[in-house]
């Protein structure tokens, strides 16, 4: 039986970035940044530990019309043994192979500095990733050139009194249910509040 094709959501967008404390701030940006231009963040939280794992990965991201990329962490581990995180390069992958394939993906790379991807990843040579500087602002900024909303853009000083809304919703999550950001539960919740946030200012 041939495989089942998956139309995929138009404002669906895959997150692949880093999952460590010191980027919970960029995390939170890009989830608010997202739904602050009416999209709506899907992310491998979403999926369990099992066997089918990689399959189910790659589900997720055919069903999203996009997905965004940060390479700015690809870098040694400080733990021993010291490795790079091929996570974020291998989920690249996927989605350019999927952009390939079917020609329907659209995906974009965000790095912190400029031309340093050209050293790390020579096959994006031509690629132009958009340059966060490892801010939630460049972030914001970042999704105001990435994503063009019908109807009008939000300002980035919009997108920027969403994310500190979002980020004051995490701390009380936080505070009352001892979540760690990166765990699905607190994925699900702050996407959930975000999407209900930009409404209520009138951003979406």
């Amino acid at each position: 039986m041939p495989a089942r094709r998956r139309h995929p959501r138009p404002t669906h967008v895959f997150i692949n970035c880093p999952f460590d404390k010191d980027y919970e701030k960029l995390f939170l940006a890009l989830i608010a940044g997202l739904t602050g231009l009416g999209l709506t963040p899907r992310c491998v939280l979403e999926i369990p530990p099992n066997r089918s794992r990689l399959e189910r990965l790659f589900e997720l991201i055919e069903r999203c019309a996009s997905s965004v990329h940060d390479l700015s962490r690809v870098e040694l581990s400080l733990r021993r043994p010291r490795v790079p995180r091929f996570n974020m390069p291998f989920e690249l992958g996927l989605a350019v192979a999927l952009s390939l394939s079917k020609g329907t993906h659209r995906w974009y790379l965000l790095e912190a500095r400029d031309y340093r991807l050209q050293a790390s990843l020579s096959d994006m040579n031509g690629f132009d990733p958009h340059i966060h500087h490892g801010t939630p602002t460049g972030i914001l900024t970042a999704w105001t050139n990435a994503f063009v909303k019908p109807g009008g853009q939000p300002a980035v000083g919009d997108l920027k009194r969403l994310y500190r809304a979002v980020k004051t919703f995490w701390a009380d999550l936080k505070r009352r249910e001892r979540l760690s950001l990166f765990s699905p539960r607190a994925f699900r919740d702050i996407v959930i509040a975000s999407l209900r946030i930009a409404e209520r200012l009138a951003i979406t």
